[in-house]
């Protein structure tokens, strides 16, 4: 691309534009509308990638030798270190009450034992498995019990905890016309030294992204399913542990993050294994604290284990 002899400020009128437009998109993207295709929670599953734009611009602000578009890209650079900076930095690992992890541990993961053993090696006190089968469950069951002898599984889901767990129950996440034998989510009363906590094991239904916009119906109905749980939930403790199949950018999970603290200063992007994009899995809080959140090594699953320390409010 070869400059004329315009002034800077007035060539790269169009890649000025394209700075402000993706500001725009990072700073108002819940006014992008869902109605169609659902491209709103789509552009906020990737909202950080959104980024990438600023450095792509500025080599062709560079090459076009444009003063406007180099000042109109300090607004989008802005913007993307406000909402995002602080997930690149490295969070506290230092004191927490509780270590939780929560894992997809895949219903084709050849190796379960070596998965188990790799979580127990991080020396959390709560373990959330999903997507576990009934050939997987005993060999998990076998490796976990020694170090975690407490236990909730409910279908597909299930619970290792070392502290006792009492009122134990599956939580109804069914979206409509899916069968019965369906059963993603549980519910169990850790009683810890510092009172009883509440903790909830999710598995949302799978999104996907289709030629016409994003598929993700079945997964905001459960969202608003174990939203309304975790409103109803007596205890004033919650954790829950879960693949919610977004990210907490994503307005299709509001039912679940309006009402938990989801912070956690790592973006600790967890899916896929091979080449993590975002962080579909969770560990989030009510009257606690997350203070760190980090991925573990990767297992026999195309998902990384998340881990996050956990400090209880008074």
């Amino acid at each position: 691309m070869v400059s004329t002899g315009r002034s800077p400020w007035a060539r790269g009128r169009i890649l000025a534009s394209l700075a402000v437009l993706t500001a725009a998109l990072l700073a108002f993207h819940s006014a992008v509308p869902n109605t169609v295709g659902r491209f709103g929670s789509l552009l906020e599953t990737f909202l950080p990638w959104l980024g990438l734009a600023v450095p792509l611009l500025l080599a062709l602000a560079l090459l076009r030798r444009s003063a406007i578009a180099l000042v109109a890209l300090l607004l989008p650079a802005a913007v993307w270190g406000s909402l995002f900076g602080g997930r690149v930095v490295a969070g506290d690992h230092g004191a927490h009450d509780v270590m939780a992890v929560q894992h997809n541990v895949s219903d084709v993961n050849a190796d379960p034992s070596g998965t188990a053993r790799a979580l127990i090696g991080s020396g959390p006190d709560l373990i959330a498995l999903e997507e576990l089968t009934p050939s997987a469950l005993p060999v998990y069951e076998r490796e976990l019990a020694p170090e975690y002898p407490h236990r909730a599984v409910r279908g597909t889901v299930g619970l290792w905890s070392k502290y006792p767990l009492t009122d134990v129950r599956a939580v109804d996440i069914r979206p409509e016309g899916v069968g019965h034998d369906w059963n993603r989510g549980v519910r169990a009363s850790a009683r810890t030294p510092w009172g009883d906590i509440a903790v909830y094991v999710a598995h949302l239904p799978s999104v996907r992204v289709r030629w016409n916009g994003f598929s993700s119906g079945r997964r905001d109905e459960s969202a608003g399913l174990l939203g309304a749980a975790l409103a109803a939930e007596k205890l004033d403790r919650v954790i829950l542990l879960g693949d919610l199949n977004s990210t907490v950018d994503d307005r299709g999970l509001a039912p679940v993050t309006t009402r938990l603290d989801s912070t956690g200063r790592n973006s600790a992007f967890s899916w896929p294994a091979a080449f993590p994009v975002s962080r579909i899995d969770h560990i989030m809080t009510r009257a606690a604290t997350v203070t760190h959140v980090r991925t573990l090594p990767a297992t026999g699953s195309d998902h990384l284990p998340v881990a996050a320390g956990i400090t209880l409010d008074p």
